[in-house]
């Protein structure tokens, strides 16, 4: 759909909006609109979603302005031509997810979808994945805010598991109960542990709306595209963190830390950032840091923590909202049709596009605190409350003082910087202003000579906007006009907020007489229009100030020295010796258990038994024996068959113990890890070095490498005894044959267990095996597997070409090799090892073998895979089974061999075993049930007579396709890629030789 997909993508938050509004008489009466899912019953979890007025009006700017801004995007990227669909998906996504999280009434589940928030500004941030900038700035952004959300998920664990309960609501509602009980030492939690858990989540709120320190993130983040800082940084990723500051404020805002760092931090993010503002030559840069100051004016609101605060802070978010994001969409529009924002290139702009003029400068006059607008409504309740506070509060008199002053001051620069942003982007500038002649490039030739008469810059070239561009920023503008002339709807949705917590006093008007607000806000206005006259003795004393390093520069220095930290730390541990690491992991295995083993509690060795099976003594004589032979063994090969001895003894002991399921298993592992280790052995050298010993270091080296082998063997025997020896209660797996009959409906209690009882667990092992083959592929096949588009015959003219080759090693005619193997080149043979090979490559045993083994061995994987509920089985050995036949075909013919063998690639076979497990896992939740939920459905049929079919089964066909597709990865990964390497340096080592042979005849 190209850019029109924005349009489509806008009407699903503009219908979700509409849908919520019709809960609008409820939730202002005082009754949340909740809806609850069982998730993990378990841990106390649950998919609760609670829409009370604090989320009623945060979905206002979420799925208001989220609509507003998709609209937005299918004029803005009307001429992009790649990547507007993946923008579209992030943008859409995350606003979802900050309706999930402005919802969700469960801690945990809020934190999800806080991070969720988080990973999907980092993609929006990088949309320009082909600017350095754009990159540093994205992973920038993503390491603060998980950073910060890391540590408030701490802090919530602490809170939550405390008070009993995740539940925000009820969090809030026993936020006094806990701080008096913690302040008098007798509840769950203690003064030290409320206020560590407050500092943590406090982290969490101030990193996603930056605030200092960690403020930088969101200049840096202009990179992105303008609509995104239209909606994350201006209306919805920042005020997260502000809507979780208003949301548990009723119920912590008391505690003394808690008002303290808001007030500190606030009070310095408010003025740093409306002072940084003033000397910003970028719009996007001017509005970046005039959010930043904002959000610090937010979080100073809250500090209060009282209704009249909280009533205030909802009342300047919404305004903020509005004309901030309005602003942010007015500045793509510029940038969009004059190819630049910055102001020594702009000139002029309010004569090109005076409707989009009108836009900026209400909304830039809104931010001011100008009335008639909501920018000053809201203010004039901020003032109201500060001066109240500072008035008659006691317990934070300092304070107290340091707000008021901050917020007055702070809105001087709020004014200055509205001011030079509409002078900057719509004014005629002066020639003197310019900084050299590069803005004629932007301007309109037609007024550069009418312009140097006067001494004015010309105007700059400015493309019509059309009417679809410029709708979102003029509706935003419209609501901001009609929240100034009548804001009592905002007061009734802020005083059902606050009504619960408290009395209030505000009540937002656009005129409340002569009160100490308005010559407050009068003082302001008239010291921001002085500022503004002073900008060019401003700027000159900005730049002779002494200049810090910026935040993002000490954050790259940071990061910079962690990461030659990682070097040092990994030079001196990665040591690419495979001894090295074993011997460290060894020890610690022997060394941890046996300080805990023997130090701390020794426990009793008893009903330990020795009378076994006279055939398992011969078994584990034969795997010893084996095991020493490996250590003597000069050829490679026989160090791997002697390994793999033991494994098929530890088959064999499965089933003389009567677990013939599990020495099934056993035994088809042992093969396949045995043929990959010999398909790998293939790139190493045959003899294994045994150079003798001189050293006395390597003597000293050997000796402790047999020590910590010795020992981590008898700690493991030591570890089986104790173990057993300490057992008190009866076995769970006494319980397991019951429940695998009864409650799994099947008689293999191994299979039952891995596709029933422990459904996710099975779930998440193929999930690992899946990663662990696509790991493996990428580390050989570079650029993918190479199978995609593969036919299953082979190429006719690579046919030929082999076929041209037998000829001329075996001096055939043309008639001769018609009439012999190659009668009939595009017919597909079972066996094309004699099209692909050789003739002194193949192997005619191998390949009788192979015919007769192949399609048995897949009619047996069958039978192992619809029989594996009952009988020894079940996926996992089918697949391993499939793949062992995968091998036999492989070793007759190589690569092509596999392809014509496999209907399908390795990919194909892991995406859709992993997806029909999936599937089965979550089917069952559409039906109310528990994830991984197994049904049983019987019936007759005319031949097969009583039918019972477990669902389980279809779990188990994922696990199969799964398996298949890792041994196909491994055959194709150890074998066929290995296979190219040898033939390419088989080939230069020929060449090498004719060359040299070459040069002797000559």
């Amino acid at each position: 759909m190209g850019h029109k997909v924005f349009y489509l993508l806008a009407a699903f938050p503009a219908a979700a909006l509409v849908f919520v509004l019709t809960k609008t008489s409820q939730i202002l009466g005082g009754t949340p609109w909740v809806e609850s899912v069982q998730w993990i019953p378990e841990l106390n979890l649950e998919l609760t979603f609670r829409m009370d007025t604090l989320a009623w009006v945060m979905s206002l700017l979420v799925l208001g302005v989220g609509s507003l801004v998709l609209f937005y995007c299918a004029s803005y990227f009307e001429h992009s031509t790649s990547g507007v669909g993946g923008f579209a998906a992030h943008l859409f996504s995350f606003a979802a997810a900050m309706f999930g999280l402005i919802t969700a009434d469960d801690f945990i589940v809020m934190f999800i979808f806080w991070e969720i928030t988080t990973i999907l500004s980092y993609l929006l941030i990088g949309y320009s994945r082909n600017r350095l900038s754009a990159r540093r700035s994205a992973l920038q952004a993503l390491t603060v805010t998980t950073a910060g959300g890391l540590a408030m998920f701490i802090g919530l664990v602490m809170l939550g598991q405390s008070a009993g309960t995740y539940s925000l609501h009820e969090l809030v509602a026993r936020g006094p109960e806990i701080v008096d009980a913690a302040a008098a030492g007798q509840g769950p939690m203690s003064w030290a542990m409320l206020s560590t858990a407050l500092v943590l989540i406090l982290c969490g709120a101030l990193s996603k709306s930056a605030l200092f320190p960690v403020h930088f993130w969101l200049p840096g983040a202009m990179a992105a595209p303008t609509p995104v800082s239209a909606y994350l940084h201006a209306a919805a990723m920042v005020k997260a963190g502000i809507y979780l500051l208003i949301r548990l404020s009723p119920g912590y805002g008391e505690v003394p830390i808690w008002h303290s760092i808001l007030v500190l931090f606030g009070a310095f993010t408010m003025l740093f950032g409306g002072w940084v503002a003033l000397k910003q030559t970028d719009l996007k840069l001017i509005l970046a840091y005039g959010t930043i100051s904002q959000l610090g004016f937010l979080a100073l609101i809250i500090a209060a923590g009282t209704p009249d605060a909280l009533y205030a802070a909802i009342a300047m978010m919404l305004a903020h909202s509005l004309f901030k994001a309005a602003l942010f969409l007015t500045v793509g529009i510029i940038d969009h049709q004059a190819g630049t924002r910055d102001i020594h290139k702009l000139s002029g702009i309010y004569r090109r596009a005076p409707r989009l003029f009108a836009v900026g400068a209400i909304s830039a006059a809104s931010m001011a605190g100008l009335p008639p607008l909501a920018g000053f409504v809201a203010k004039e309740a901020v003032l109201e409350t500060s001066l109240h506070e500072l008035g008659t509060g006691d317990t934070f008199a300092l304070l107290d003082l340091i707000s008021t002053g901050a917020i007055v001051l702070g809105s001087v620069l709020t004014f200055a910087y509205s001011a030079r942003f509409v002078w900057g982007a719509f004014a005629v500038k002066p020639v003197s202003y310019l900084e050299d002649a590069s803005q004629l490039e932007f301007c309109d030739g037609a007024t550069i000579a009418q312009a140097d008469r006067k001494g004015m810059s010309p105007d700059t070239l400015f493309h019509p906007v059309s009417p679809s561009f410029i709708a979102a920023p003029a509706v935003l503008t419209l609501l901001t006009i009609a929240y100034g002339l009548y804001p009592e709807p905002v007061h009734k949705w802020a005083a059902s907020y606050v009504k619960p917590f408290g009395d209030y006093e505000l009540h937002l008007a656009l005129w409340h007489g002569l009160t100490p607000a308005l010559f407050t806000s009068l003082g302001i206005i008239t010291a921001g229009v002085l500022l503004f006259l002073a900008r060019r003795p401003v700027e000159e004393a900005q730049k002779k100030l002494p200049s810090w390093p910026a935040a993002s520069i000490v954050y790259r220095d940071i990061i910079d020295a962690l990461d030659r930290l990682a070097v040092w730390v990994t030079a001196r541990t990665q040591r690419g010796s495979l001894g090295f690491y074993l011997s460290v992991i060894l020890t610690t295995a022997v060394v941890v258990p046996t300080v805990v083993l023997f130090v701390k509690e020794t426990p009793p060795l008893a009903n330990i038994q020795v009378k076994v099976n006279p055939a398992e003594w011969a078994i584990a004589v034969v795997m010893i024996i084996a095991s020493l032979v490996v250590l003597w063994a000069r050829k490679r090969f026989l160090a791997i068959l002697m390994v793999s001895v033991t494994g098929y003894g530890v088959a064999l002991l499965f089933a003389l113990r009567s677990a013939p399921d599990l020495a099934l298993t056993q035994l088809l592992v042992e093969t396949i890890v045995m043929v990959a280790f010999v398909l790998a052995m293939r790139v190493l050298p045959r003899n294994i070095r045994t150079e003798k010993i001189k050293k006395n270091s390597e003597r000293a080296g050997r000796t402790l490498r047999v020590v910590i082998s010795v020992g981590f063997g008898l700690l493991m025997m030591a570890l089986a005894m104790f173990t057993f020896s300490s057992r008190e209660l009866d076995p769970i797996s006494l319980a397991l044959p019951k429940m695998a009959y009864e409650d799994g409906d099947g008689m293999n209690i191994v299979n039952v267990i891995l596709v029933d009882i422990r459904g996710w667990d099975t779930f998440g092992e193929i999930s690992v095996l899946a990663l662990a083959a696509t790991g493996v592929a990428s580390l050989l096949f570079i650029e993918g597997r190479g199978d995609r588009g593969r036919e299953r015959n082979l190429d006719t003219t690579a046919m030929k070409r082999i076929e041209a080759s037998f000829a001329r090693r075996t001096n055939l005619s043309t008639e001769q090799r018609v009439a012999g193997a190659f009668s009939n080149v595009r017919r597909d043979p079972f066996i094309v090892a004699g099209r692909t090979l050789p003739p002194e490559r193949r192997s005619i045993l191998l390949e009788v073998m192979t015919r007769l083994l192949f399609h048995t061995l897949i009619i047996i994987s069958f039978y192992m895979l619809v029989g594996g509920h009952n009988l020894p089985g079940g996926g996992f050995a089918g697949g391993l089974l499939v793949g062992l036949a995968m091998a036999v075909r492989y070793l007759a013919g190589r690569g092509e061999e596999l392809r014509a063998a496999a209907p399908m690639s390795a990919g194909t076979f892991l995406g859709l075993g992993l997806g029909i497990a999936a599937a089965y896992a979550f089917f069952p939740i559409l039906l109310g049930d528990p994830a991984f939920t197994s049904y049983t459905l019987e019936w007759d049929m005319p031949i097969f007579g009583h039918v019972k079919f477990v669902t389980a089964v279809i779990f188990d066909i994922g696990v199969y396709l799964l398996v298949i597709g890792l041994v196909l990865d491994v055959l194709r990964s150890l074998g066929e890629k290995v296979d190219q390497k040898l033939d390419e340096n088989r080939k230069a080592r020929n060449q090498k030789k004719k060359a040299s042979s070459a040069g002797g005849q000559r």
